[in-house]
Parts: C-alpha cells; structure tokens; sequence
C-alpha cells in the first residue's frame, strides 16, 4: 500500500478559523445593533416600564433615568429578538399608527441661476470623464487572469513591506489632518491650533505656516492643479476649521486669499472638486455647502443628515459627492440634478471618513463602530463589512496613482510611458510592441494604471495605521505609531509615502523599504 504523510496541524489552521469565529462574532453584534436602532418603542416612561414588566425585566434600576430606561428596553428586545432569529423587529401599536398617519414628502429648495449653470458646467466636466473611465475599464478586462495575479502579487509585495521613517512635532496640539501635494513632494497638516503647516517631503523640513483660523482646522484640501500647473500665487489650498470659516490659500502668502463664510458652525472636513471650479465643507451646523471657488459664493446649502455632518469627498469624475455625518448615515449625491444617488445606511455609530474608489463606483466609509464597509453603487448596496480597527475609524484614503509611471517606479524595460492624457479608443488595433514591466508580459502602462485602487490605508484611534487590498478586502500591512490616536492617514499619488497624523502632536511618515 502507499504511504500517506500524516497530517500535522500547525496552528495555522486554527488559528484562522478562531480569526474567522471571531469576525463573526462582532459582525454579528453590529448586525443586532442595527436592527436594534429600528426598533419601535413607547417614548412615554410609564409605557416603557409596561412593556419592561411584560419581558420579565425591572422596570427600573437603580439611579436609572427614563431615557436610560428605553436604551435597557431597546437593547433587551434587540437580544430577545436576536436569539429567536427573528429579523423582524417588534412595533409598538402606537407607535406604528402614527407613522402610518405620517406621509413622506420631497422638499425642493428654489436654487440660484449660478447653481444652475454649475450644474451645467458639472455636467459638461465629468460626462467625457466617465466615458474615459468607463472605455478603460472595458479594455481592463481582457487581461489575462495570469497578468492580474502577477500585478496583484508585485504591488503587494511592495506595500507589505511599508516602513516607519521617523516622526515629526507637527504642531503645539493634535494634528487632526494630513494631506499630501499632487506633486508629492509637499505635505500640508492641520492641526487644534487653528494653523496649516507645509512640510517638504520626505526630510519634513517646514516651509510655511498659514495661520488665518481663530480655532481647530478640520480639514485640508489641495487643488488638483496645485505644485504642477496652478500658478503659487493662485489658490493652492483650503481648510475648514472650529471657527465656521473656510479658508483659501496660495502658496507665496501666509495670509489668505479669501474667506468663505456661511456655515453657522464648526467646519470639518473640506474637499476641492477635481475642476479645482468648487469646494465642498462638512458643518457641525448639519449640513454641507458648495462653494464657487473662483468668486467664493455659496452655491448650494445642501439638508438631509439629522446630526452634524463631518466628512465630504467628490467622486474622481466630478459628478457625485458624499456626505458622511454622526447621525450613523451616508448619502451620495448627483451634483448635476441635486438628487440623493444612495443612501449609506448600515453604520451604528458616527462616519468619520468617505473616500471614492478610482474606480468610480465603489464607496468606503470609516465610522466609530470600529469598521470600514465597502459600498456598491451598481447595486446600491453594502458590498462588504471590514472589522478594522479596535476603537474609531477616522480615515479612510484609497490610493490613487498619477498620470504617467513614476520615475522611481522602473517598470519599463527602458520606455518612455504614454500619453496619460490621451483618449482611450476602443476601436484601435492593439499595439503590436506594447512596452513589458521586467517581470511579466503586460505592458508598464497598464500595469500602473491598474495599481491605482488596487489598496487602501485607514487609520484607526487605537494608534495603528492600516492598509489593505481593495478587491479581496484583506489586511496586507500594520504600521504603528507613537500616537494613541491616529486623526488622518494620506498616501502620495507616486505610491512612495503614507503620512498619518496623531493625536500627540506628531506626524510620521512611512516608505517601502527599498525607497
């Protein structure tokens, strides 16, 4: 008879499947939150304390209030239910009476023709945008299972092997955001002190500080052109921050161009649209803003979340933006028409990040529930669910990849790379002599091309830098820091560096190891 080699567990195994228990663990309790906060309850005490008798429960603890009272009623039905299996949730009579009295409504808000004609410039941008993108996306997918592997094995090899290159004191108190120059040699931090600061990359030498904010600067934004076409006397950056301001910046002054006022409270995160024609700014006041960028009017003042609303971010196209607020809720919008394109709802606790995929329709969000979910809007729903961190996700930036290969890339066998700007056309004969990457058989074009989207970074408030692959979901790399809370993460457009920012006054910078 053949010898069998006897089967020896190492651990692995075990050590995956007790991976796999526990993801599903809190996967399961995020679910069981979620369908907790649908729960339809009395709002009056003495009915709370009715249905609490009617379970078996005290129907008040010690030093308990109402309100506490219904969160113990809430929280005992979602675990009653829960164990039955049952995915419908219990509904007071009550209450399910006065919400079939209530009828829902659309509220249009007269706009301006200026909103109008952005509308159309809108329209008139990303249309060709997403024609290109589309066309090339077509072309992707004729390669070879065999090609997408051996691209997918390289650059995460490369990302696997991300480094701490030291630390940085980037300001007097937290730094609550990083963000780094489309040249990729600036990085700009904003910090609770009320400056934005601009550090050369990678010695972290600082170039200037722009101090213009009366309190903490949320957020930072460059425009798409700054440090290459955009002219340093121009507007080059903005920021948003505790004083209800938004401020714009050249590079050749400390002192801004113009102020964008509005907001009736605290801003947070800001965001140029790809044009560099509009800025977006997320409110403590509940809503998010528009704004002409050229002649600093407010364009639109945009409802719909019922908390403060903290992140905003454009889609690459141009075409859509999405809000995140802490009311738990996500919604993407058509800045063409002014409609909600989808609804992300599926977080329990506050969004603190939004970030586009390259690939135009693919979502990610970072919330205090500890988790990143990935949405689809094909099918308008929540593609996958990452248990990311173990305290709040607070942010969540894809990495997208310049025009052209980089030179410290190397990926031609001495080629020059094509035309990044030139238009894909899908009737053209293929290139009889595509240029190669030295270890494969697809050519160093499409190779970049098709690593931008390919990972992403999150940062977490448990002090640890994230990053993972962008089409299995999988964690690739854990960077730590010095900080106990880890405020923004950013990676540069030539996939060389990845700066976070902590809550200890500090950024880092991170590099693969053969940089």
């Amino acid at each position: 008879m053949p010898d069998f080699e006897t089967l020896i567990d190492d651990g692995n195994y075990l050590g995956s499947e007790r991976a796999r228990l526990e993801n599903k663990v809190i996967l399961d309790e995020l679910e069981r939150k979620k369908k907790a906060r649908s729960l339809a309850v009395p709002t009056d005490d003495n009915r709370v304390k009715l249905r609490l008798r009617e379970i078996g429960e005290p129907i008040t603890l010690f030093g308990e209030r109402a309100a506490d009272r219904r969160d113990r009623l809430i929280y005992v039905l979602s675990q009653i239910n829960a164990a039955r299996g049952d995915d419908g949730m219990q509904i007071d009579e009550d209450s399910e009476d006065e919400s079939e009295n209530e009828e829902e409504e659309e509220f249009y808000t007269p706009g301006s023709m200026e909103l109008l004609e952005s509308r159309r410039k809108i329209a008139q941008y990303s249309i060709p945008r997403a024609q290109k993108r589309v066309a090339q996306q077509r072309l992707d997918t004729t390669l070879k299972l065999g090609e997408i592997i051996d691209i997918r094995r390289k650059v995460f090899s490369e990302v696997k092997t991300f480094a701490n290159l030291g630390s940085q004191i980037g300001d007097e108190r937290p730094i609550s955001q990083v963000r780094f120059a489309p040249n990729n040699e600036l990085l700009a931090t904003g910090s609770w002190s009320g400056t934005v600061k601009l550090w050369e990359v990678p010695s972290c030498k600082p170039i200037k500080a722009l101090r213009g904010h009366g309190d903490r600067v949320g957020g930072v934004a460059w425009h798409p052109r700054a440090t290459l076409t955009q002219s340093p006397s121009a507007l080059n950056l903005i920021s948003g921050a505790g004083d209800a301001q938004v401020n714009l910046w050249s590079l050749e002054s400390d002192q801004p161009l113009g102020v964008l006022k509005g907001h009736e409270s605290r801003v947070c995160r800001v965001a140029m649209h790809p044009s560099g024609d509009y800025i977006a700014s997320a409110s403590f006041d509940t809503t998010w803003r528009l704004w002409d960028a050229e002649t600093t009017q407010e364009l639109l003042l945009q409802e719909g979340h019922s908390k403060e609303v903290y992140s905003v971010e454009f889609q690459n196209d141009g075409s859509l933006v999405a809000s995140g607020g802490l009311d738990a809720v996500g919604r993407v919008w058509d800045l063409r028409t002014g409609r909600t394109a989808m609804v992300l709802d599926g977080h329990v606790q506050a969004i603190y990040s939004i970030a586009f995929s390259p690939n135009g329709y693919q979502i990610a969000t970072g919330a205090g529930d500890d988790t990143i979910r990935i949405w689809d809007m094909r099918t308008l729903s929540n593609l996958y669910t990452i248990p990311a961190h173990m305290s709040n996700v607070s942010d969540v930036r894809f990495f997208y990849g310049t025009d052209g290969i980089p030179a410290h890339m190397n990926l031609a066998n001495g080629n020059a790379p094509t035309n990044p700007d030139k238009d894909v056309d899908m009737d053209a004969p293929a290139d009889p002599t595509p240029k190669t990457t030295a270890n494969s058989g697809v050519d160093a074009d499409t190779e970049w091309r098709y690593r931008s989207g390919l990972f992403f970074a999150s940062a977490g408030y448990d002090g640890l830098v994230k990053l993972w692959s962008a089409d299995d979901w999988q964690l690739l790399r854990t960077l730590s820091t010095d900080g106990g809370k880890v405020m923004s993460v950013d990676l540069t457009g030539d996939g060389k560096y990845l700066a976070s920012g902590t809550y200890n006054r500090n950024f880092q910078l991170f590099a693969p190891e053969e940089v």
